[in-house]
């Protein structure tokens, strides 16, 4: 049994690894593909609507169009192009364990979701890093517009070149009774390959960041927060220090929301690196489909947290 499975995460995700056996041990009953099915089906409908209205609401309203909005637009952009093109693949990938899409798709599904995920995770970075410039250095002079494009321009060129390994190596075989599509890493390097590429992924596009941010976020809400108000005051300045206060605080339910969502992702993918032999269990598809969908609907509580939590936006 062992030399013939084939766990769901063995050729799906960002991390597909190299493939093996002929057969899916992993059959679902009916109705739990159903239900699986409306849980992803829910994430691309409110991603898809809800970054498509954000999108709308920054470039149609001029007022919008401030820097931390130009950076949020990137996100938005991100998280509905990662839903619409992936989300649906990968669910139906891990439940057949049959790729049925051929080998230029099979490319762009292990190749684009991790440049969206390092574009999304790095629009919030820029926008934590403005933040900080506006509260902590309020009389340096902010990014223009122009200057934000090109930011927007690296962070996209960066998030390419990172994800472009996976493009490289991806592959299709076609095994007894099934195709696949996999990651078809080099074995002649003295190192592992991919076992050094996925860390300094997971390094890159989660633990870095989310440090960085981290970061300036508790610098800023102890300025915010635990700084004392001097006693002469305007209303004009009370007025400010609220408006910062409000956008520092749904910035950091976005960061955390992220975070929370995407670390059994990380965790997983770590794990199956190092200890494979976990992840020969039956239960393995189950856990998979959660930790997936977990990571995955992260792309639709933005749009929920800005009309919450913004005004604006409202």
């Amino acid at each position: 049994m062992d030399a013939l499975s084939l766990n769901a995460t063995d050729c799906s995700g960002l991390n597909g690894t190299n493939c093996s056996g002929g057969f899916n041990q992993f059959i679902q009953p009916a109705w739990q593909v159903t239900l699986w099915a409306a849980a992803y089906c829910a994430i691309v409908v409110v991603s898809v609507v809800g970054n498509v209205l954000v999108v709308y609401i920054i470039l149609a309203q001029k007022r919008m169009r401030t820097v931390t909005n130009y950076f949020l637009v990137n996100l938005a952009f991100a998280e509905a192009a990662m839903s619409a093109f992936n989300t649906v693949i990968n669910f139906v990938y891990a439940v057949h364990n049959e790729w049925y899409f051929g080998l230029v798709y099979c490319r762009f599904h292990n190749f684009f979701p991790l440049a969206a995920i390092f574009a999304s995770i790095y629009s919030m970075t820029a926008v934590a890093l403005d933040r900080y410039m506006a509260i902590i250095h309020p009389l340096q002079q902010r990014l223009s517009s122009t200057e934000t494009r090109v930011v927007i321009v690296i962070i996209w060129v960066l998030a390419l070149l990172l994800a472009f390994p996976q493009y490289h190596y991806s592959a299709t075989a076609v095994l007894p009774g099934r195709a696949v599509c996999f990651i078809d890493w080099p074995d002649y390097t003295p190192v592992d390959f991919k076992k050094m590429y996925y860390i300094c992924v997971t390094l890159l596009i989660y633990f870095l960041p989310l440090c960085i941010m981290g970061w300036a976020y508790m610098t800023m809400g102890f300025t915010l927060w635990a700084g004392e108000i001097p006693g002469d005051s305007s209303e004009h300045y009370r007025q400010q220090l609220i408006a910062k206060q409000k956008v520092v605080k749904m910035m950091i339910v976005v960061v955390c929301t992220f975070a929370i969502c995407w670390l059994p992702y990380h965790i997983y993918f770590l794990l199956h690196q190092f200890f494979p032999e976990l992840f020969e269990q039956r239960y393995i598809q189950q856990v998979y489909l959660t930790v997936m969908w977990l990571a995955m609907s992260s792309t639709m509580y933005n749009p929920i947290i800005y009309y919450c939590l913004n005004s604006r936006f409202r």
